[in-house]
């Protein structure tokens, strides 16, 4: 099992920039497929963007264009770099490890490892 850790959450104005990090351990995280969630409350979890073994990235609709998702095999590190926050973009955020690489984005059943989560907050 990967273990994970988030960190870099935290109360920014709309506009500005956030950079979360995860950090694994765990020998199967090269080989693993990572995501990123959130979940604001009340509302369902919703599938971020994601990363491949093999670096393929994906992004759904609300994050596009203004997030980045990248890994860093050798620090066993995976980022999500947001910018131009908005409000809604307020939740808990969430990195999962999967074992396998799936057809759909944020397919939560098929993460196996989950982070504590991090907070980010957007005010206007």
């Amino acid at each position: 099992q990967v273990q994970l850790v988030e960190s870099g959450g935290g109360s920014v104005q709309a506009g500005g920039s956030l950079r979360l990090s995860c950090q694994a351990s765990g020998y199967t995280y090269s080989t693993d497929s990572m995501a990123w969630f959130r979940q604001a409350p009340g509302k369902e979890r919703e599938g971020v963007a994601d990363i491949d073994s093999d670096g393929r990235t994906r992004y759904g609709d609300s994050g596009k264009g203004r997030f980045t998702i990248s890994r860093d095999n050798a620090k066993n590190t995976l980022y999500l770099q947001m910018n131009r926050l908005k409000p809604e973009d307020t939740a808990m955020y969430y990195c999962a490890a999967s074992r396998f690489s799936w057809t759909v984005l944020g397919y939560a059943p098929g993460y196996n490892s989950w982070g504590q989560g991090t907070q980010v907050t957007v005010s206007s």
